[in-house]
């Protein structure tokens, strides 16, 4: 597939989420996977859904909780890419407190209508969400503290535009701190084939040295993959159901498949 065709699907796929999201529906890590998924299951705690409106849930597709790892400090200035619902950008904005800020960028205008909305709805000031696309940041150089993502850079097909533009917005001594899916050895051919998975956070996984080194190049340093949930060939079963092909998939990337959190930082 070409660049422009996997992020048409992934545009389509999210919108779509969003849309069902708003219609009282829900979603979760790909528009076909069912509501508690092992991916996307349990990533917030009680404290932090309270104060977030249920759609900002309903709409997570993450595979963390990058703004609990992040360490974000009071007045600090966050991006988070590909923001989908709000929930991370609306929980940033409370941790870094009136006198920081929260961009959330997001590519897809359904996604950025609910976000807008959570953020009304949990009467948050200092959040403002931009449409476009995380391999072009509408942001200045050295303009933001610290970049999360959740369960996003995956998805990009241009990975290295992506993080050289993370690194091109982060102030010197900024830090990425991002969730993502990252695979563990040598990933299965059938999975790169199977379309629908780019939208379901696994077919655009980076391996966990291919992750590093990459990050290496666009100038971070300080860099650290740290497993938060590894899946196996039961979860996937789960999340497939009485799919017989993808039940053969899934056994064959038994292990394979792992959420981590991803630091780096900009010297």
């Amino acid at each position: 597939m070409s660049n422009e065709s996997i992020k048409e699907t992934v545009r389509k796929e999210y919108a779509q989420a969003a849309l069902r999201v708003t219609n009282a529906g829900g979603s979760c890590c790909g528009a076909a996977a069912p509501a508690g998924n092992p991916i996307t299951s349990n990533l917030y705690a009680d404290g932090e859904r309270s104060s977030i409106p249920a759609e900002a849930f309903a709409a997570s597709l993450g595979c963390g909780n990058p703004t609990a790892l992040a360490e974000l400090q009071t007045g600090e200035t966050v991006l988070d890419l590909g923001s989908g619902g709000g929930i991370d950008v609306i929980l940033s904005a409370r941790r870094v407190g009136p006198q920081g800020k929260a961009y959330g960028l997001d590519m897809t205008d359904e996604m950025l209508a609910l976000a807008r909305e959570n953020q009304r709805k949990a009467n948050v000031q200092n959040v403002e969400f931009l449409k476009g696309e995380i391999e072009h940041i509408p942001l200045p150089d050295n303009s933001v503290d610290v970049i999360i993502s959740n369960c996003v850079i995956n998805l990009s097909s241009d990975k290295d535009r992506v993080l050289r533009e993370a690194f091109r917005v982060l102030k010197p001594g900024g830090r990425f701190a991002v969730s993502d899916i990252v695979v563990r050895g040598e990933m299965p051919a059938e999975i790169k084939r199977m379309v629908e998975l780019w939208a379901g956070c696994i077919a655009g996984a980076l391996e966990e040295s291919e992750y590093r080194s990459k990050l290496a190049a666009a100038g971070f340093d300080q860099i650290d993959v740290e497993p938060t949930r590894i899946y196996t060939a039961a979860d996937a079963e789960g999340l497939f159901g009485d799919n017989k092909s993808m039940q053969q998939i899934a056994r064959m990337a038994d292990g394979k498949f792992m959420s981590a959190f991803v630091r780096a930082r900009k010297p």
